[in-house]
């Protein structure tokens, strides 16, 4: 380690030797990456490339004898491939190399099975799950196209959409669709619209292409972006037999551009024939409802209690007036009963009444002080009785 401060600094070659040193301890490496910008000069026996990282925009300055390329050819451009290289430091000019040894191409194979095993992983952690899906807005205030520059699939979904929904309003992002600078740029999009305050759905779109063009669209920093999106995002990668990752963890998967520039937006003319065919329902309903309530009002009038209304009134005079009758009858014939019963019973009262005793021709006989003389022998000589006739009284005096 250099030992420096302000008072005691190094010169820039020790620090240059220094950083040689560190880095001749790393040994030879292998390394993957997007293989671009190969500058063969004539004459030259090396060859000067640079070594993309896809997901980021990164590179390193590779070289190597033109045989190690040799051995490879004819390699696509941007071909994905592993390098056998160690690092060169250069102390005079302070830069950093790579000498290649070997250069291997990645197969198709071997790129699906990297694929796969990255499906599983993002399968395991939830990632694929319907539960994460999103729904998409019925009428967005903008729909966010992240697509290629001047491109079909551009003008497929716009037009479809627009078609459906004149007034539609895009926010539309031209990106580099494939190439070592598509997950970059692509990325950069998403993340510019998912903030944007207006757009409520995001669609990501490119036309056809090889298994190799569509890698971009299984890049793990992407697919992750994409899934913790906030906006509801669409995928239209391709066509129906291509199915990069992202597809798995959008919201919606058109099967194409067409597809997407339908999928965002209502038809306003089934939305218009909805809204009438609404309109007839309720206006039928309506119209049925007055309908049955006018005959229910008819069916109420005709009533004889509001046809008639007397009719219940008179109805219930009548009773009222009968029982009336009835209850002075009835009360009538109960007086007369007690009348003879009365009567017979003061007939009876009179037939034993003292007093038709005295009609007959009998009398009391009551000593002074009202007690009845029953027997000749308490009479005394001289007593004054007092003797009660039919009609009056009078008095005696005993012999």
């Amino acid at each position: 380690m250099l030992e420096t401060s302000n008072e005691a600094p190094v010169p820039v070659r020790v620090v240059s030797e220094a950083v040689g040193e560190y880095i001749s301890k790393l040994g030879p490496i292998w390394i993957e990456g997007e293989l671009s910008e190969v500058t063969v000069r004539p004459g030259a026996q090396m060859v000067f490339m640079r070594l993309r990282d896809s997901s980021a925009d990164m590179s390193l300055q590779i070289m190597c004898h033109r045989s190690v390329l040799a051995a490879v050819q004819p390699l696509a451009p941007n071909a994905r491939v592993v390098v056998y290289s160690k690092a060169s430091w250069y102390a005079k000019s302070g830069s950093l190399s790579f000498s290649v040894k070997e250069i291997r191409q990645v197969g198709v194979g071997e790129l699906l099975a990297r694929i796969e095993a990255l499906k599983t992983v993002l399968a395991g952690e939830g990632l694929f799950d319907a539960g994460r899906k999103q729904s998409l807005p019925f009428l967005p205030r903008a729909v966010g196209l992240i697509c290629g520059r001047n491109s079909d699939a551009e003008k497929d979904v716009v037009e479809n959409a627009k078609r459906r929904w004149p007034s539609v309003r895009f926010e539309i992002r031209e990106v580099a669709v494939q190439g070592s600078a598509a997950v970059v740029e692509v990325s950069a999009a998403i993340r510019e619209l998912d903030a944007h305050p207006e757009v409520d759905v995001i669609i990501i779109t490119r036309g056809g292409g090889s298994f190799e063009d569509l890698l971009p669209f299984s890049d793990e920093g992407l697919v992750r972006l994409a899934a913790n999106a906030t906006t509801p995002i669409v995928s239209a990668i391709g066509h129906e037999k291509d199915a990069p990752l992202l597809d798995l963890v959008a919201d919606w998967r058109a099967s194409t551009p067409t597809d997407a520039g339908k999928r965002v937006v209502p038809d306003m003319g089934e939305e218009v024939a909805k809204i009438a065919a609404f309109l007839d329902r309720a206006r039928r309903q309506i119209h049925s409802t007055l309908s049955q309530e006018n005959a229910r009002i008819g069916a109420l009038r005709d009533r004889p209690v509001l046809k008639e209304p007397l009719t219940m009134i008179n109805s219930r005079h009548e009773i009222v007036t009968a029982l009336l009758h009835r209850s002075f009858r009835s009360m009538a014939s109960h007086i007369a009963i007690g009348a003879k019963e009365v009567s017979h019973l003061a007939t009876q009262v009179r037939t034993l009444s003292p007093q038709a005793t005295l009609d007959r021709g009998y009398a009391v006989v009551q000593q002074q002080d009202g007690a009845l003389l029953r027997s000749a022998q308490n009479v005394i000589r001289g007593q004054r009785l007092r003797i009660r006739l039919a009609e009056g009284e009078a008095t005696a005096t005993a012999e």
